[in-house]
């Protein structure tokens, strides 16, 4: 596809021209829209993406719980929350600050959603971490838990920035990955555009430190 050889040089080209650092640099992705009204909710963007190769690199997954939950997610995730230390997280806003920082994703039982709301959505919130409630009654967390690792979360910010922004792997990873998870994103997003392609303005590419490289022939 001419499509995803343009983004493969988009993707190529902002490797090659980051310098080299210390630690894997994340490859991002930005979507840059035209003639959409995001000032209407029915436009705004908020999609799930499964990355088909993965994000890169270990995201780190967070669960607030009690009881049986609790105990089906030893071992599955890095940290398992109580409703007490929610509690001590409420009155402690840099504890709760750093806990977001340090944790990709949040989930939560949904009877504690409202204590979550009440003490950490504040923190959790802006950063578009607010947790996803866990099904009842889930026999088994592993499947769902290994979805998360490698789903993205992509949305547009406000009712007047036509733009989104997602990360899409490292530069370690296999170009040919990368650009199956660009084209994963991009696909998903023009399924939700009135005029698909031509509501997109360009693609961007860059690395956490790199320069920006603008690919603005996605229709090939």
């Amino acid at each position: 596809m001419e499509e995803a050889s343009s983004i493969k040089e988009g993707i190529e080209k902002a490797i090659s021209l980051a310098k080299k650092r210390k630690f894997a640099q994340t490859v991002d992705m930005a979507i840059n829209f035209r003639n959409v009204d995001f000032s209407k909710v029915d436009n705004r963007l908020k999609l799930e993406v499964i990355l088909p190769k993965g994000i890169g690199k270990p995201r780190k997954i967070a669960i607030i719980a009690k009881d049986e939950l609790a105990t089906k997610a030893k071992g599955l995730v890095d940290r398992i929350i109580s409703p007490e230390e929610l509690e001590e997280f409420g009155k402690d806003k840099k504890a709760a600050k750093k806990l977001a920082k340090e944790y990709d994703i949040f989930l939560a039982e949904p009877s504690l959603m409202p204590l979550v709301g009440r003490y950490l959505g504040q923190v959790l919130g802006p950063r578009g971490k607010m947790p996803k409630p866990v099904p009842p009654n889930i026999p088994n967390l592993e499947p769902m838990i290994n979805r998360l690792r490698n789903t993205v979360y992509v949305a547009t910010k406000g009712k007047y920035l036509p733009v989104i922004h997602v990360p899409i792997g490292t530069e370690e990873m296999n170009l040919d990955d990368l650009v199956e998870n660009a084209m994963a994103i991009l696909h998903a997003v023009l399924d939700k555009l009135p005029q698909r392609e031509t509501n997109v303005k360009n693609v961007v590419f860059k690395l956490t430190m790199g320069p920006s490289v603008v690919v603005n022939n996605i229709n090939g």
